[in-house]
């Protein structure tokens, strides 16, 4: 069975209920939405969907309760042609609910209710072996319980699948788990939480301090790569110098020699609805690296499907299709 263009995730499944506010509200206050959107969402969901939407060949493994939502989300995952195959019921428990405000301005928030979604023990991860085995990448979220990262960590690492974990939100997985990672995908906050740390001096800018804290990351071993997120400014991720696969790119800072970092600047958009687009980066990264492309196109995907995804409402219903996506990176690339 070929592992090129096979993506795994393991993860989170909720049913967003997100109102559109001119304002987020202050405590104790009551305001009125001018909007409402019941769709699918839950980050492993969301990453499924859009590395589905890249052209990778997806399997999501997820759990649902026996209610309506769980019925929603079958019918919105079989639209977008994803296999449905590995949602358990969980009888006794709702299928996830996420409460979304998202203002005029385009920023979020976001409050989640589990429910099914505590059910993914490691004993899914024990029953996919032989699926993970035959991926090219398996993707997961801080959204499941620590000891299902974990195990999906070292299934992977002894099926020889490539580990992608978005560590979102930031939990307490083991150094082992993390070192695994290929790469850590995480945004300025959830890198600060696992000691990613900028530390910008006088003479450097907030981009060169998350270059170099980014390859300090891989030169001491807390992951095989890093990339971090920073919103409208784009991204910078850090690899070993040995897999990288540009020699333009150059050691950067006070990290190893061993190590190349660069920075991957995003398009210039106005955002509409930032909810999910960094799922959506995520995702189309994990795609890209399935099919074989190095870490520096894969992220160069990434970047281009966030910017696009923050254009639309939603969240799975603001991904853009491969075509679109390779167009925009193809203008990232050249702006370059």
């Amino acid at each position: 069975m070929s592992r090129v263009g096979r993506v795994i995730v393991v993860g989170s499944l909720n049913v967003d209920s997100t109102a559109y506010v001119r304002g987020f509200p202050a405590p104790g206050e009551t305001i009125t939405a001018h909007g409402l959107r019941i769709a699918l969402g839950g980050k492993g969901t969301n990453q499924a969907v859009a590395a589905q939407r890249f052209g990778a060949e997806v399997g999501l493994l997820a759990r649902v309760g026996d209610d309506a939502n769980a019925h929603l989300a079958r019918d919105t995952l079989a639209g977008f042609g994803l296999a449905v195959d590995g949602l358990g019921i969980e009888p006794d428990a709702p299928t996830g609910v996420a409460l979304i405000t998202v203002a005029d301005s385009g920023e979020n928030t976001v409050i989640v209710a589990s429910g099914a979604n505590e059910r993914m023990s490691p004993a899914v991860v024990d029953e996919a072996r032989e699926r993970i085995a035959a991926a090219a990448a398996v993707l997961t979220q801080g959204e499941l319980p620590v000891g299902t990262i974990e195990r999906l960590a070292a299934v992977a690492r002894e099926a020889g699948t490539r580990f992608v974990l978005n560590l979102a939100p930031p939990v307490a997985v083991s150094g082992e788990a993390l070192a695994a990672a290929d790469p850590l995908v995480v945004n300025e906050h959830e890198a600060r939480a696992v000691g990613i740390e900028p530390g910008v001096h006088d003479d450097e800018s907030e981009l060169d301090g998350w270059l170099v804290a980014a390859s300090a990351a891989v030169a001491r071993g807390l992951a095989c790569s890093v990339v971090v997120t920073l919103g409208a400014a784009g991204a910078v991720a850090a690899e070993a110098s040995a897999i990288a696969s540009r020699g333009d790119l150059e050691s950067s800072g006070d990290a190893a020699e061993s190590v190349v970092a660069w920075a991957q600047p995003s398009l210039d958009v106005t955002p509409v609805d930032s909810t999910g687009a960094g799922d959506g980066f995520t995702g189309t990264l994990a795609a890209a690296l399935a099919a074989g492309h190095p870490l520096v196109d894969a992220v160069r995907f990434a970047t281009a499907a966030g910017a696009l995804a923050v254009q639309q409402r939603g969240t799975v219903d603001s991904y853009a299709d491969r075509d679109a996506v390779i167009a925009a990176a193809a203008a990232l690339e050249t702006a370059s």
